[in-house]
């Protein structure tokens, strides 16, 4: 099985973060630009929280707070779950699914290394299972 570092290296390497002060506008413009659904939320080179899209149509948009003047910190996950680079995509998944999240900040030595997002996680099982299914029928066509 694949681990997360495995994956982290097929992925662009951007980690694309904002501070927790900043306005939540900004925050969906940075997503909007680079397609991501997601930021970190960093302070002072420490993963502080995340922003996700979920987060903005729940905290902002239904409270009918404004993008421009409420921070991220006011509406960002605080209690963010991470992973390491050892740990497996299957772990990943289990992980996604019993906890309802999208994304996975993956952390070695108490730094953020990159981003795993459900979609990573569905490829990389995709195309393991493709492998697999490639090396079953070699194996019957011999």
């Amino acid at each position: 099985m694949r681990s997360v570092h495995q994956v982290l290296q097929a992925k662009t390497p951007e980690i694309h973060s904002i501070g927790p002060d900043a306005p939540v506008l900004d925050a969906i413009r940075t997503m909007a630009e680079h397609g991501i659904g997601a930021l970190l939320v960093m302070e002072g080179g420490q993963l502080v929280g995340l922003i996700s899209e979920r987060d903005y149509a729940r905290k902002v948009v239904l409270q009918g707070r404004s993008s421009r003047d409420t921070p991220v910190r006011a509406v960002m996950s605080e209690q963010v779950i991470t992973v390491g680079p050892l740990d497996t995509v299957d772990d990943c998944m289990r992980t996604v699914t019993g906890r309802r999240v999208r994304h996975l900040p993956v952390m070695q030595d108490g730094q953020v290394i990159g981003v795993v997002s459900i979609g990573d996680l569905v490829k990389a099982v995709i195309e393991d299972q493709q492998v697999e299914l490639d090396q079953l029928q070699r194996y019957i066509a011999s």
